[in-house]
C-alpha cells in the first residue's frame, strides 16, 4: 500500500489499473485501499496549504507535551 500510495502522490500519471489488481491479490480491500486514497489526498491538500501560507510546525517537543492527553481524549474538544 505505501508504494501505491507513494507513486499516488509522486507519479498519479504511472497510475494503472494494475497497481490496483495487485493491492487486491494480497489481501487489500477496496474499502482499505479508498480509505486510504482519501487519507492521502488530504494530507496532500492540507501540506500544499501549510507550505502555501508558510504555517508554523512546532517542534517535536512540542507534539510530545501533549500527545498523552490527545491519545485519551482526541484532538478535538467540545
Amino acid at each position: 500500500m505505501l508504494e501505491f500510495l507513494e507513486k499516488y502522490t509522486l507519479r498519479p500519471s504511472e497510475i494503472v489499473p494494475q497497481d490496483m489488481q495487485r493491492l487486491l491479490e494480497i489481501g487489500i480491500s477496496e474499502q482499505a485501499i479508498q480509505d486510504a486514497l482519501y487519507a492521502s489526498a488530504i494530507f496532500q491538500i492540507m501540506n500544499r496549504l501549510a507550505d502555501s501560507f508558510d504555517v508554523a510546525v512546532p517542534p517535536p517537543e512540542a507534539f510530545a507535551r501533549t500527545a498523552a492527553a490527545r491519545l485519551e481524549r482526541g484532538y478535538y474538544q467540545s
